[in-house]
């Protein structure tokens, strides 16, 4: 239960800014929210009954902070969506092809941290940009955040979360009540190039190297090592089936996995695949409220959403850093990459995200051409 509520807790805002910015309605955010969480919800059920594994699934939070700041596509929400079926597609794909798997693990790792950091980086100033332009309602939720880090990381962010609904509620009253309850918002999608490879095939490699690889590598570390192909069937799969409410993409858990699978979840490794089956039914019962989360959320400032969400991704901004200049050698491919795809500015309608894994490709391989010369 820990898992399914920091889980939640820790990034379902991030999910509603990105969504908005792709350019959902606030219905249409609620209902992408409802469906990540209860098809993230079904798929770990049924692979930790099937397994006997814990692993755990979880929502593409990367791939939320990626259509944040993007922006809204040519042809709407309903671009977007059709970039979500892109991306479950592409999963299922890799599933049934290992060949495309190995292609996409062949990216260079600083490269593919880059563009994660990249994407990251302007979410991440939220809070700052929070607390000059709304203070009182800012001030607060940092120092909370900041309290709680200190004493018990895993809450920090669940506990800024409550932080900022109390400002919000002193600010204002829930109105609107009749939409509080689960609601699905169908639409019906649209396929435009500069939405598909703008926004869905990022999407799809930060999804892979930012939550299906550490994902594996997190379960490994606590020594399982399930079938990825099930695994990327599975979630490809339920990407495909909630993208046309909403959904942007349903993965491996990468951060909260580590809350299953270690000793924590149970003395005895055989047993922990209870602690992700609860998580998956905790997840699923906390989308049912995503209407009321969407709701107050509506009231607030949308800075101070954005800044919930940035503290929320301080730590994965932090660890995609690091990653992207471990390397000396393939460090100036890296910053390129990073400075191309934190800019934020779309050539041909495409997203700065793809623009900044084309160049820091480039660059890798001219590079690696002048070495060999």
């Amino acid at each position: 239960m820990v898992t399914a509520v920091v889980g939640f807790g820790g990034s379902f805002t991030v999910v509603l800014a990105g969504l908005k910015g792709a350019g959902a309605t606030d219905a249409q955010a609620a209902s992408g929210l409802l469906v990540v969480a209860v098809g993230s919800g079904v798929v770990a059920l049924v692979l930790g009954l099937r397994t006997r594994l814990p692993i755990s699934i979880a929502w593409s939070t990367p791939g939320a902070a990626l259509l944040a700041t993007a922006g809204v596509p040519e042809g709407g929400f309903a671009a977007a969506e059709g970039a979500f079926l892109l991306c479950g597609l592409l999963i299922v794909v890799t599933g049934l092809v290992p060949a495309l798997g190995r292609l996409i693990a062949s990216i260079p790792g600083p490269i593919a941290a880059a563009m994660l950091a990249g994407v990251l980086l302007d979410i991440c100033l939220a809070p700052v940009r929070a607390l000059h332009d709304v203070p009182l309602m800012a001030a607060p939720v940092i120092v909370v955040w900041v309290l709680v880090t200190r004493f018990a990381r895993p809450w920090a962010v669940p506990a800024a979360l409550v932080t900022a609904v109390i400002a919000i509620l002193v600010a204002g009253s829930p109105t609107g009540a009749e939409h509080l309850a689960p609601t699905l918002e169908f639409t019906s999608p649209a396929f435009t190039p500069a939405a598909l490879i703008g926004i869905g095939l990022p999407l799809f490699l930060v999804t892979m190297a930012s939550q299906n690889v550490p994902g594996m590598a997190v379960l490994a570390q606590y020594g399982y090592r399930p079938r990825l192909r099930p695994i990327l069937l599975s979630t490809g799969l339920a990407t495909l089936a909630v993208a046309s409410f909403g959904g942007h993409a349903i993965n491996l858990a990468a951060i909260s996995a580590a809350l299953a699978a270690g000793p924590d979840a149970d003395p005895d490794p055989k047993r922990r695949w209870i602690a992700s089956v609860t998580a998956g039914i905790g997840l699923a019962v906390l989308g049912l409220g995503a209407g009321l989360a969407a709701a107050l959320l509506v009231l607030a400032p949308p800075v101070l959403v954005e800044a919930v969400a940035g503290l929320a991704l301080l730590g994965a901004l932090a660890g995609a850093l690091s990653s992207a200049v471990s390397s000396a050698e393939g460090r100036e491919p890296a910053i390129v990459t990073f400075v191309v795809t934190a800019a934020g500015i779309a050539f041909l309608g495409l997203g700065s995200a793809f623009w900044g894994l084309v160049a820091g490709l480039a660059l890798h391989f001219a590079f690696r051409r002048r070495a060999q010369a």
